[in-house]
């Protein structure tokens, strides 16, 4: 997954029911005791308003890069916790995270953290880290592509450790037991994965990541039969067989591509979903009856979403002492 070009509007207006379900969704969390609220607030003041004017002002150029960010996010907390690590550079002696080939080629966005680390780095040394800022940037491309908005627990620290062969991260190919087993083992729940899933409604995929459904699905079938075939035939001509272009990329939502709405349940029902995994939400009577639901009401899944999001970004925090701040996100201080 990649981000996605399109519009921007730097203050959608949302109607009252959104408003009132973010409410609830903040009523509802429960705060993680080791995270603490406005945390950076005493000693480096507009932490999050520095880094979410960052964002802005790169959203408004290219919007793709929101999807970017809430990807790299996630690919962050799911490899040893919410901690930086994805964001550290590999060194001669140790191929970081960024290596996987989950990442590597297909991450986006380290210059928009490291944009808003010197920032607050100039104001307030070694006292934001590197993992609150990515959460905070992922929260807010979100909201700046017309989604909704969360508060975040901040006080996490940096991890000091990256290693490519820490990564599994769920694949696009994923059934749907694997992806519940996959969350899972983060301790988020089967509907807490559906609910994460609809972040897929924003990004671009480079279609090496799908292409197999095109055409060499299985050893009986060359085109996965879950496909709408009209969406089908429009993928072949943006992902040819003979002649691939590995730069090629196709929006992940082709209903609306940069929206952050629901639009992606839709095309689950329809067999627009582009990769196997989403695909796979419909492959399960308990999880297709939620897709219908937020298909049709938007409603509890903007409840839910920021929820979810706030509870992994909670995933294996470090905080206290543990790891470190570092001075600048790709490097780990002690080198």
């Amino acid at each position: 997954m990649l981000g996605v070009q399109g519009s921007y509007t730097s203050e959608p207006l949302r109607p009252l029911l959104l408003r009132i379900a973010i409410a609830i969704a903040l009523l509802s969390t429960q705060a993680n005791s080791q995270l603490q609220n406005d945390f950076h607030s005493s000693k480096c003041p507009g932490v999050e308003a520095t880094v979410r004017n960052v964002v802005s002002a790169v959203l408004q150029s290219n919007p793709g890069l929101g999807a970017g960010l809430l990807r790299m996010h996630f690919h962050d907390c799911f490899v040893n916790g919410c901690d930086g690590s994805v964001l550290i550079d590999s060194t001669p002696n140790n191929p970081s995270e960024k290596e996987a080939g989950a990442n590597k080629g297909t991450l986006r966005g380290f210059e928009i953290i490291d944009t808003a680390k010197a920032q607050l780095e100039a104001r307030c040394p070694g006292m934001v880290s590197c993992a609150d800022i990515l959460a905070f940037a992922a929260r807010d491309s979100v909201f700046l592509l017309k989604g909704p908005f969360w508060q975040i627990l901040s006080g996490r620290r940096d991890s000091n450790i990256s290693r490519v062969s820490d990564v599994n991260l769920p694949g696009p190919s994923f059934n749907f037991q694997q992806l519940t087993q996959s969350f899972a083992a983060k301790g988020l729940s089967q509907d807490e994965m559906i609910t994460l899933s609809g972040a897929h409604t924003i990004g671009q995929s480079l279609c090496s990541f799908f292409i197999n459904r095109l055409y060499s699905f299985n050893s009986t079938t060359a085109q996965d039969p879950s496909l709408d075939p009209v969406y089908a035939a429009k993928l072949k001509t943006l992902c040819s067989q003979n002649n691939p272009d590995p730069n090629a990329v196709v929006p992940l939502d082709p209903i609306s591509p940069n929206d952050f709405d629901n639009s992606y349940f839709v095309n689950v029902l329809q067999g627009r979903a582009l990769f196997t995994s989403d695909q796979a939400l419909a492959t399960d009577t308990a999880a297709i009856a939620t897709v219908q639901g937020n298909s049709q009401n938007p409603s509890p899944w903007i409840v839910k979403f920021p929820q979810a999001m706030i509870k992994m970004s909670e995933i294996g925090v470090l905080t206290g002492q543990q790891g470190e701040i570092r001075k600048n996100c790709r490097v780990i201080n002690s080198s």
